[in-house]
């Protein structure tokens, strides 16, 4: 597309844009009566206008039947998770049984990594990238020494060749080769927090299966934002959070992907719990944990059903579209958040995110040169909700399913004015 810097054209981006009447669907926040440019759901989506309702729903049947609410509510709270499989389903591009919503995002990462970091021998290495999410290196670093290991000798981290600040593909496949014997597990984001690239998820997974050795995923910043094909693509595990692109609410709900060929390995440790037990049995009160097939083996408690009713009322919003719709739309926004950024005349900024449309998400990292913190303070004085992250990066994320080109174009105008400020 050719693109022009002017509001006339982003207006008219808006009117062709056959998914605008899903902006209607939440609530854009407003700072004196007029509504702020919202480019922070890469950290906290917009709240659906349908999450009262569906909340309403399970306070109204709490009140009405109390306990009994497991079986005669609307949604039966004992079953309240399965509604979730199909939905996650169509995100992960996952086979039934394979997903389930449960718990948060890292005590999913501690739980799975019981299961698939398996350090035997010289095979006790994780492979990760250098500059991994603190909570998921956390996470690496205390199951690495769970298993008496140091892990300064165990977490090989993959970096950026010299003067570059994404990684490349082939890179990745290389340093997979290089350490085949080493490693018990490779563990990546399938888009990096920090500069917005999107891996090639598949590729990585390829390789991982070329050498016999387990791959998982953290979904954080993927789902909902991109494509998936899980499954088809031979990921072993994954999990992610449901706050930032499904817009579930703070702290939502997350939830697990495991391929179904481990499905039936009873085998593979777990942490058990009431809701992983086969459901022939669970009621039953036994002893000794036998697990239900697929990913529901891995779930520990019952639904958090308040939690888990702002998820339902989330994910009803994707059901009315698609990936391939809102992704359409993504390349379009981002794409024309760059155009508009390399029009400025400075240079106290630079784009970290690659520009190659496939190779990034909703997200645009801006590192900042000089006075980055001040522009960022200007944005936010001026109406603009982004996200600061140290030591210099501005992240800007226009969402598919909420952000307009308008929004875009006025972001860019308002970044240009903060920059003239503070030179």
């Amino acid at each position: 597309m050719q693109y022009e810097n002017s509001l006339a054209f982003a207006k008219a981006l808006d009117k062709k844009d056959m998914l605008r009447k899903f902006r209607n669907e939440y609530f854009i926040p407003k700072k004196n009566g007029k509504e702020l440019i919202y480019f922070c759901g890469n950290s906290l989506g917009l709240q659906p206008k349908l999450t009262e309702k569906f909340i309403k729903q399970e306070l109204a049947d709490w009140q009405k039947y109390g306990v009994e609410g497991h079986f005669m509510a609307k949604n039966p709270w004992v079953s309240y998770h399965r509604q979730f499989e199909k939905p996650l389903m169509n995100l992960l591009g996952a086979k039934k049984g394979e997903v389930v919503a449960m718990n948060q995002l890292t005590v999913n990462l501690n739980l799975l990594l019981i299961s698939f970091y398996r350090p035997e021998g010289k095979r006790n290495k994780i492979l990760i990238q250098a500059n991994e999410f603190p909570s998921d290196y956390y996470a690496f670093e205390q199951q690495v020494r769970f298993h008496g290991l140091k892990p300064e000798e165990c977490i090989i981290e993959a970096t950026p060749r010299k003067g570059e600040k994404t990684l490349r593909t082939e890179d990745l496949s290389n340093k997979i080769a290089e350490h085949k014997d080493e490693l018990a597990l490779v563990m990546f984001s399938a888009v990096n927090y920090y500069t917005g690239q999107l891996f090639d998820i598949k590729k990585i997974a390829a390789a991982c299966c070329e050498h016999k050795i387990t791959f998982g995923v953290d979904l954080a910043h993927a789902i909902g934002n991109v494509p998936l094909k899980l499954h088809e693509w031979n990921v072993d595990f994954a999990t992610w959070c449901s706050y930032k692109y499904l817009n579930s609410g703070p702290g939502g709900v997350s939830g697990v992907f495991i391929h179904n060929h481990h499905a039936k390995n009873f085998n593979l440790p777990r942490f058990g719990g009431w809701w992983g037990n086969d459901e022939k049995t669970r009621f039953k009160m036994q002893k000794h944990f036998v697990p239900a097939e697929g990913a529901q083996g891995w779930q520990l408690s019952n639904a958090p059903v308040l939690s888990m009713a702002a998820h339902a009322a989330a994910l009803s919003v994707f059901e009315k579209t698609s990936m391939k719709e809102l992704r359409a739309k993504s390349f379009l926004l981002s794409g024309y958040l760059h155009f508009l950024l390399h029009q400025i005349p400075s240079s106290a900024f630079s784009i970290i995110t690659p520009a190659k449309a496939d190779a990034r998400g909703c997200q645009v990292s801006i590192q900042m040169k000089e006075n980055g913190r001040k522009v960022f303070d200007i944005l936010e004085k001026n109406g603009v909700i982004a996200d600061w992250r140290e030591p210099d990066v501005i992240r800007v994320a226009p969402v598919p399913m909420y952000n307009t080109f308008e929004d875009v174009y006025r972001f860019a105008q308002h970044f240009l004015n903060a920059i003239e400020r503070v030179s």
